[in-house]
């Protein structure tokens, strides 16, 4: 079996992130997407984030019309920083050698890997699927055999589209009343609506 994992805050999530996961899907024969919601990201310990049920809500409702999308909230059920390394250790002990590992992320995260913990032990136990974002240039061959030597092999620069839209952007919107309709899914749109999030965000 062919497995994705695609982590993020999802605050919320958006469809860039279920694109992403098609693309990868589609490039990589993927069997399965894991949408992986992180509890506490080490990267934005410093901004205040939606709580972690509300946004586990809204990546399940995002991600529920598509049989190929699966929820996994082992980052929700594990204390302290939610790290990739210790997510894929995890993921890795549950599928045995049942599953390929395949770690998806835009080009922008590939860019800042370095400050993540153990990139390397997170390559070896998982391929990475690296898709294209507007505004951040796919990495060069030579740079990506420097830095990565003989485990190049085990990243796939994605073919396809990329989708200018985030999260941040999508929350900027909604406090300042704009309208996010088709950024992100309708069931997801409703809920942020529903429960009055982001609306006093600047």
């Amino acid at each position: 079996m062919r497995i994705g994992v695609l982590g993020g805050s999802f605050d919320p999530p958006h469809i860039g992130h279920l694109w992403l996961a098609t693309l990868a899907a589609d490039e990589l024969n993927l069997d399965r997407v894991l949408f992986v919601p992180a509890a506490q990201p080490p990267h934005k310990r410093r901004h205040r984030m939606t709580a972690a049920a509300r946004r586990l809500l809204m990546t399940r409702l995002a991600i529920a019309s598509d049989p190929l999308f699966e929820l996994s909230p082992i980052e929700m059920e594990r204390p302290g920083p939610s790290y990739t390394v210790d997510s894929m250790e995890e993921l890795r002990r549950l599928y045995g050698d049942r599953a390929q590992l395949f770690l998806l992320m835009a080009v922008d995260s590939l860019a800042q890997m370095d400050s993540w913990r153990q990139p390397e032990r997170i390559l070896e136990m998982a391929e990475w699927g690296v898709g294209p974002r507007p505004g951040s240039a796919a990495p060069s061959a030579e740079w990506l055999k420097q830095r990565f030597g003989a485990a190049v092999g085990r990243i796939h620069l994605l073919d396809g589209p990329g989708l200018a839209v985030s999260s941040t952007q999508i929350r900027h919107r909604v406090a300042a009343g704009r309208a996010i309709r088709y950024l992100v899914p309708r069931a997801v749109e409703e809920l942020i609506v529903d429960q009055g999030l982001y609306r006093r965000r600047s």
